[in-house]
């Protein structure tokens, strides 16, 4: 069994070297570090997520905790370290990694891997070992079950429903608006995203009185998505719903563009947030719906935006990149306040108190945090802003899409 392996040493003001080999920090260390370790999708279907929402926060908390000297445990300040594999993006790869880690690599923490499926399928593991799984990049109904399955687990991004919800009531307010009509075309990514996120949608929608016209689910990675939106274009729909991952969500909008499939509503799910989505599409996404948002117009997440830009040299995305940031803000409060590397007891801390972070106050009700989370966003003008929320109370109201001019 091989690994490739990225060794992160941060040191008190040096940045995060990254590379596929062993790379070790030049200035020696004061104090034995604290491990991190993360199991990531270097290569395969999901890399391009990976690398855009998980890889360059935690290159960004990194510096900066070891920029403020690191994390004090026992009495002293220690400085963090970060050492990851590349499971190309094969779950039984991850849990092998997951293991390496504990077992030989010593790590005292794991953070969170990418994807639904991913969160789910390493779940056991982590539990195994105990450490805390502040799950970011996951949404499912399950979350009751798993937290009691696995009372290490927690959510940050909302549930299956309050995701759906989201979708449902903007298109809602755009129908009593007379924008758009009834009839929706809907495709998903053939795993535990998309599929939960298509079977909870049907009753959903139909229930708010939407017609499903078209319902299409198609494998990850697909080669050649003109089918599908070729079929979605002849149902003639007044809207448009991708439960889709990176890879889809571009391959969609670019067909849709080839097609000229032109609909009032046109929603994408996961990386419609991402800056390359816009960089690559420009002004032709202008009205497009997506997965999250945020608000950006809060000092917190300005700063955040800034330093994110400043340190990777990356614009962060407009959804799920501040969450992840939170969610390794929450396990640093956590490890300090708890004072130790204390896996167990670091968990009940996070399980019993709130935390301040660059997207407000986090706090778990039976490990979710399932009030405050941003779950549709909009391109306008270059910025991707939320247009539907849970318990946020800063979205505005979405606009009819004209066309892909």
């Amino acid at each position: 069994m091989t690994f490739d392996k990225i060794r992160r040493k941060m040191v008190i003001g040096t940045g995060a070297a990254l590379g596929l080999s062993t790379l070790m920090a030049t200035t020696a260390l004061a104090q034995e570090p604290i491990k991190f370790g993360v199991v990531a999708h270097l290569t395969g279907p999901l890399a391009g997520g990976e690398a855009v929402t998980h890889t360059p926060n935690i290159e960004l908390w990194a510096k900066q905790v070891n920029d403020r000297g690191g994390l004090k445990v026992d009495g002293e300040m220690r400085p963090i370290e970060v050492i990851t594999y590349d499971d190309k993006t094969n779950p039984s790869e991850h849990i092998k990694a997951v293991q390496r880690l504990a077992t030989q690599d010593k790590v005292d923490f794991m953070l969170s891997p990418y994807g639904t499926g991913f969160n789910i399928a390493a779940a056991p593991i982590y539990a195994k070992y105990d450490f805390p799984l502040v799950a970011v990049s996951a949404i499912t109904d399950k979350q009751p079950e798993l937290s009691k399955r696995f009372p290490n687990m927690f959510f940050t991004l909302g549930s299956t429903t309050g995701f759906v919800e989201g979708v449902r009531d903007t298109l809602t307010k755009m129908r009593d608006a007379g924008t758009i009509g009834n009839k929706i075309a809907m495709v998903n990514v053939a795993d535990a995203f998309g599929i939960e996120l298509a079977d909870k949608a049907r009753p959903i929608l139909a229930e708010a009185g939407f017609e499903i016209v078209y319902d299409k689910s198609y494998p990850l990675g697909t080669p050649d998505i003109s089918p599908v939106v070729k079929g979605a274009k002849a149902s003639e729909p007044d809207a448009f719903v991708a439960w889709s991952y990176p890879p889809d969500t571009f391959a969609l909008t670019e067909q849709a563009i080839i097609e000229d499939f032109s609909v009032k509503a046109f929603y994408t799910a996961v990386a419609t947030a991402f800056p390359a989505y816009a960089g690559k599409f420009g002004s032709k996404i202008n009205g497009n719906l997506g997965a999250g948002g945020v608000n950006p117009d809060t000092p917190a997440m300005k700063e955040y935006r800034m330093a994110h830009k400043e340190v990777t040299g990356k614009e962060a995305d407009y959804w799920a990149s501040a969450t992840y940031y939170s969610s390794l803000q929450v396990l640093e409060q956590a490890i300090e306040a708890v004072g130790t590397v204390d896996r167990k007891a670091t968990v009940d801390y996070i399980k019993n108190n709130s935390f301040d972070t660059v997207i407000g106050t986090i706090s778990f009700d039976e490990n979710n945090n399932s009030e405050r989370y941003w779950s549709v966003g909009q391109w306008e003008n270059g910025v991707f802003r939320a247009v539907a929320d849970t318990g946020m109370g800063d979205s505005v109201a979405a606009t009819p899409k004209d066309g892909w001019k």
